[in-house]
């Protein structure tokens, strides 16, 4: 098992919930440590994909550690140095545009500043429908700055949703591991 400590923050995308649930099951099996985050919305909103209790109960049963969904639990990652490493999983269209402007109002955001103020990485593993429209510009400032890394991504279904990106998320450790080096995995977009 690795030492590096992992937190997983898990967004509002409610339907790659099931493929993200996937990739937290495959950290735990490599990492001693992996510490869940929860969005506020993704903590407390039930939807026709599952309910919220039925997620976090998962979260918790995959890393034996109670999810973090609010401000004040998120808020000493950065002072304590809780992490080695921040995957946001998935990140939102939302998300990703608050973490370009600064917005830290969400557990997700207040968890991003507080572990980057470290100097440590952010990994992104995005879904959203806007990435090739509003959202576009978000991501590309992501991409150019310093300790942002995104794990390979492509459009999920170009016919019926011409705009939509989604990451792979079978993709997140090998984009954590080059995440430590100051890497950023290629090629970043899949075909």
């Amino acid at each position: 098992m690795r030492k590096e400590r992992v937190g997983f923050a898990v967004c509002g995308s409610f339907c790659t919930h099931d493929k993200v649930l996937e990739a937290l099951r495959d950290l735990t099996e490599r990492y001693e440590t992996v510490i869940p985050i929860a969005s506020e919305t993704t903590a407390f909103t039930d939807t026709r994909f599952g309910t919220s209790d039925a997620l976090l109960e998962r979260m918790e049963d995959l890393t034996g550690r109670e999810v973090l969904c609010d401000i004040p639990a998120v808020e000493p990652i950065g002072p304590k140095g809780l992490l080695d490493v921040l995957v946001i999983a998935p990140a939102t269209g939302n998300t990703i545009a608050k973490l370009a402007a600064g917005i830290t109002d969400t557990a997700v955001t207040m968890a991003a500043k507080a572990h980057l103020r470290n100097g440590r990485p952010v990994v992104i593993a995005m879904a959203s429908n806007d990435g090739l429209s509003a959202g576009a510009k978000n991501i590309g400032e992501l991409l150019v700055r310093k300790n942002f890394y995104f794990v390979p991504f492509g459009q999920d279904s170009a016919i019926l949703k011409p705009c939509s990106l989604m990451a792979d998320f079978t993709k997140i450790p090998e984009t954590i591991d080059a995440a430590l080096r100051g890497e950023q995995l290629q090629p970043v977009l899949l075909r």
